[in-house]
């Protein structure tokens, strides 16, 4: 499926690009959400006349982001989670609950899909854990999980 994207899209293309998808991800996620046109000669002129206001909303969207970004860069946030006898916990700390975690403590919303896990946090340990607001906006933080103190 050929589409034209209105939004820089992370591992696919740039406003304006002609990119070509799997049919599924193009109308589930990118028509769907108004990242991207069907790619024909009408929409190519229409982000060839859009273009300069799609990249300013762009920016506009980057220059907020990049401060949220620094708001929550290189934070620590403590989990204190009942494990076993060898440290692994009985769960594993899931984005959704990291992102309440950042709410809670910052202020600052943060969607579960913004944050990459590179591996379980299973384990009583530091973790970094990345987040990425925008193609060319991320963030990083700690993540250190701790024993829960029985009484």
């Amino acid at each position: 499926m050929e589409l034209i994207l209105l939004e820089n899209i992370m591992n696919l293309g740039n406003i304006g690009d002609k990119v070509e998808v799997k049919p599924g991800y193009g109308r589930n996620f990118l028509l769907k959400t108004g990242k991207a046109l069907r790619f024909n000669k009408e929409n190519l002129e229409y982000v060839s006349k859009k273009k300069d206001e799609l990249n300013r909303k762009n920016l506009e969207l980057k220059k907020k982001l990049k401060d949220t970004a620094q708001i929550i860069n290189n934070k620590s946030f403590i989990f204190n989670k009942e494990s076993k006898e060898n440290g692994e916990l009985y769960g594993s700390i899931k984005p959704k609950e990291i992102s309440n975690a950042i709410l809670e403590k910052m202020k600052v919303e943060i969607k579960p899909s913004q944050i990459v896990l590179k591996n379980e946090l299973n384990k009583i340990g530091s973790y970094k854990v990345d987040i990425n607001f925008h193609t060319e906006v991320s963030a990083q933080i700690s993540i250190k999980i701790d024993k829960v103190k029985s009484s």
